[in-house]
C-alpha cells in the first residue's frame, strides 16, 4: 500500500474515532490527516525513546506500560495541532485503542 493511501487512511481512522469519542475533537478531514502524519512523526522520534527510558516499568507490567506511552503521545499530538483535542489522560488512552483497532481493520481489509 502506498505511503500517501495510509496517511489518508488513517487520517480517516482517525476521524471515525473522534466521531465516535465524545472526550476527542477534530476540526475536519484535513486535521485528520495532519494528524496522521504528527502520530507518524512523533511515533517514528519521540516513541523509541520513551520506550527505552521506560524500560524497567514496561517489562515489570508485562507490556501494558506502552499503553501510556501511546496515551503521552497522543496527548503531545494534542499539544502540537491546533484541529485536535483531547480531554485529559483517559479519553487519550480510548483513543489510542480505537485508533489501533480501525487502523489494523482497515489494513486488514487493503491487504
Amino acid at each position: 500500500m502506498g505511503f500517501i493511501l495510509k496517511l489518508i487512511l488513517t487520517g480517516v481512522a482517525a476521524a471515525i474515532a473522534a466521531y465516535i469519542l465524545p472526550g476527542v475533537t477534530i476540526d475536519g478531514l484535513g486535521s485528520a490527516i495532519l494528524l496522521a502524519v504528527v502520530l507518524g512523526i512523533l511515533n517514528a522520534i519521540v516513541k523509541p525513546i520513551l520506550i527505552v527510558l521506560s524500560l524497567p516499568i514496561t517489562i515489570i507490567t508485562l507490556g501494558l506500560f506502552l499503553l501510556v506511552i501511546n496515551a503521552l503521545i497522543i496527548l503531545l499530538a494534542d499539544y502540537i495541532l491546533t484541529g485536535f483535542s483531547v480531554n485529559g489522560f483517559i479519553w487519550a488512552l480510548i483513543f489510542s485503542l480505537v485508533l489501533s483497532v480501525l487502523t489494523s481493520i482497515i489494513d486488514m481489509i487493503t491487504k
